[in-house]
């Protein structure tokens, strides 16, 4: 037997260093999504930042990071003398990740600072950005995190070019390494876009992105074909999937490119390797350029080269006016890269060189600038604006705060800040409740408990209500009580028929008793399971209701479950299996493998599960259903394509069915070790005091008050 080549490296720690599990079994289903960002990676585990950054000076931080704004310096020299352009563009970059389909990406988590993102080509150069702001950060400590740090020196560029501001939101806390559960698309090569159907509005949920590595649009075109109006279907799906509707892209268009330039100023074969492909001792810089000085004039980035407007460090109407003022021709740029240029521009809309030397450059448009041109929507919105600058400017400022804000969820996470204080429909606005006295509590808990609805019905509607809730944005939950409105009072998965007639019943206790619907929900979940566990289920209440007029249906509707393993529902068979559906929802719950392993049994024991698979006990909370799933006196047989049945080993005689999401606590190794512990006869109160704990979890994931 040969020896390692290294006698002290026995572990894997480079991936091509020895065959692993996933090598082995490719369709194992992985729990790392459930087990991220422990206070193992955290050297802040002891920090309250939501405590602590009530103490920041703001206005010494805004103080400071306008000093920094002006204060070039030789290792990456400020164009035209102002960074502001290049911190909205971080800002910008951080922010727009986020997409609708699952809530993920977005600003709220620092993530810029971690692969793939601080080295998605899109995000070229960044890593000097927030270098720059880095005597900010470690003058501000835990007070200020990068999250929140990522998305105020964009705001406050903007504030410091005069441009409009909405002001910013604090509360952000940072994560300390690489998200594990976010998809961003299968292509293995950088700008790959191996993502669509058969139309460019058939993008690959829930990607926001049309390339891998883009934080939306290619501003070449579509597949680098310059072609605006194809360009505007891109720039409209995927502004769309970032929650923006029209007006709101053309004003963050519009609003974004009147500062700044673009970078390429000579072939992209002088452009080094990104951050975590470099040498180690480049430090976590990449990108790095061997074209003469490789920065400033001779800087390349996106290869795409020069300015949008004719003074790029100043707020005002340039865009708009030379993107109308002219007809544009479209031209290589020195890095090979489709750009437009005015047809015989004019010498005062020429822009000074980006060094501050007396040569002047032609103004440029992007394709994507381009597409808001052409594309007939769009252009009426941008006429609009032309013609009503203070409107482009709120539009801009409400859009822009929207972007930075978007996946903070409600305004009960807004913990400090200049923001303003108005309210939006995609805050999910709820009105406020204060929390019941314990008798008030009792007399609804009496109050249930006097009707005909079964245990079962009161906990399949807590948990429909509260496991709407995703941590990625903070939207959902029991709070609002939104089950009882449109959408999701006709969610399949909700059993609407059945669900109206009890949302009947708790409605009118609550309008009796003069407390919110979504209290009586969940004190209605907690009754339920009182029931069948004889054990108290404490209950934390102060929710308020929410309206249908301050409910977008159509945002709502992405919360839909497509399929729920923890209700054993599936709406039709789908390329991945329920089981990894349902993984996906845990982590979007912030649940860990030991809190979806009790919920799961837990609520099975009781009785929910949609399909009527994985029913094997009395109905009773309890570990029994663990104890039967562990039997080997029985084996299972596919029927379907989530279904199996059981048959008795000797007789082969039908016992019981079961779902794939049932089957998988007993199939995959690293759950089966759970489920052991609860099936041992020692652990029965164990269980039901975890599951409690496992419930309440979730049912209070969206009071963000009581953190």
């Amino acid at each position: 037997m040969s020896e390692s080549k290294c006698p002290f490296h026995g572990s894997t720690t480079t991936p091509n260093l020895g065959t692993q599990n996933k090598d082995w079994w490719p369709n194992h289903l992985n729990l790392d999504i459930l087990r991220q960002h422990d206070t193992k990676s955290n050297p802040l585990s002891e920090v309250d930042y939501r405590k602590s950054v009530k103490s920041l000076d703001l206005v010494s931080v805004i103080k400071d990071l306008k000093f920094v704004m002006t204060d070039s310096k030789d290792w990456w020299p400020a164009d035209y003398g102002h960074y502001g352009p290049f911190f909205i563009r971080m800002t910008w970059h951080a922010a727009g990740t986020y997409r609708t389909g699952d809530g993920r990406g977005g600003a709220a988590t620092g993530a810029q600072r971690f692969a793939p993102l601080n080295s998605w080509p899109d995000n070229g150069n960044l890593d000097k950005a927030r270098r720059l702001l880095w005597p900010v950060k470690q003058k501000y400590s835990n007070a200020l995190s990068w999250a929140d740090l990522l998305v105020l020196a964009g705001n406050v560029a903007i504030e410091d070019m005069g441009g409009p501001n909405h002001g910013t939101a604090l509360g952000r806390n940072d994560i300390w390494h690489s998200e594990k559960d976010i998809y961003w698309g299968a292509e293995d090569e950088w700008l790959g876009d191996n993502r669509y159907g058969d139309t460019r509005q058939d993008l690959e949920n829930p990607l926001a992105a049309v390339q891998m590595g883009l934080i939306y649009v290619n501003p070449q075109g579509p597949n680098e074909n310059p072609d605006p109006a194809l360009s505007a279907q891109d720039v409209r799906e995927t502004f769309k999937r970032m929650a923006m509707n029209d007006i709101e892209t053309v004003a963050l268009t519009a609003g974004g490119h009147t500062f700044g330039k673009a970078h390429g100023a000579s072939s992209e074969d002088y452009k080094g390797t990104e951050p975590e492909g470099a040498d180690i001792g480049e430090q976590g810089f990449g990108w790095t350029s061997s074209y003469k000085s490789g920065k400033g004039v001779d800087a390349i980035t996106s290869g795409i080269e020069g300015p949008w407007t004719t003074n790029p460090i100043k707020w005002d109407m340039d865009y708009l006016r030379l993107l109308f003022k002219y007809e544009w021709e479209c031209k290589k740029s020195p890095a090979g890269a489709w750009q437009w240029h005015p047809i015989n521009c004019d010498e005062e809309d020429m822009v000074p060189q980006v060094d501050g030397s007396y040569e002047k450059v032609l103004p440029m448009m992007t394709t994507a600038d381009m597409s808001i041109k052409v594309d007939p929507e769009y252009n009426k919105i941008c006429k609009y604006f032309i013609e009503n600058p203070d409107a482009f400017g709120e539009a801009f400022a409400k859009a822009w705060f929207k972007l930075l804000h978007r996946d903070m969820g409600p305004k009960s996470n807004y913990i400090a800040g200049d923001y303003k204080d108005v309210n939006y429909i995609w805050q999910d606005p709820i009105v406020p409740t204060p929390q019941m006295s314990s008798e008030k509590e009792a007399a609804v808990r009496a109050a249930i408990a006097k009707t005909d609805l079964t245990h079962l019905a009161l906990i399949e509607t807590a948990w429909a209500s509260a496991s709407t809730f995703r941590q990625s944005d903070n939207r959902g939950g029991a709070n609002g009580a939104r089950i009882r409105l449109e959408p999701q009072i006709n969610w399949a998965v909700n059993k609407p028929n059945q669900l109206q007639s009890i949302l009947a019943v708790l409605e009118s206790i609550a309008k009796d008793l003069e407390v919110s619907v979504a209290d009586t929900i969940v004190i209605g979940g907690a009754v339920g399971i009182e029931m069948v566990s004889g054990v108290t289920v404490k209950v934390t209440t102060g929710r308020g209701d929410a309206t249908q007029e301050n409910t977008d249906k159509e945002s709502f509707n992405l919360l839909k479950p497509k399929a729920c393993g923890f209700r054993n529902y599936t709406e039709k068979e789908f390329s991945i299996s329920t089981e990894e559906i349902m993984l996906d929802k845990a982590q979007l719950l912030g649940l860990n493998p030991v809190e979806l392993t009790v919920l799961v049994g837990g609520l099975r024991s009781m009785g929910v599960s949609h399909s009527g698979e994985g029913i094997w006990t009395e109905g009773k909370l309890d570990n029994s259903w663990f104890k039967t799933l562990l039997s080997m006196d029985i084996k299972w047989e596919k029927t379907s394509y989530n279904g199996y049945v059981a048959k008795d080993r000797l007789t082969n005689e039908k016992i019981r069915t079961a779902s794939r999401t049932d089957l998988v606590f007993g199939s995959n190794s690293e759950l089966r070790a759970i489920v052991e512990v609860y099936a041992s006869d020692d652990n029965k109160d164990k269980f039901v005091q975890d599951f409690i704990a496992a419930w309440n979890k979730v049912i209070n994931a969206d009071r963000f008050d009581l953190m």
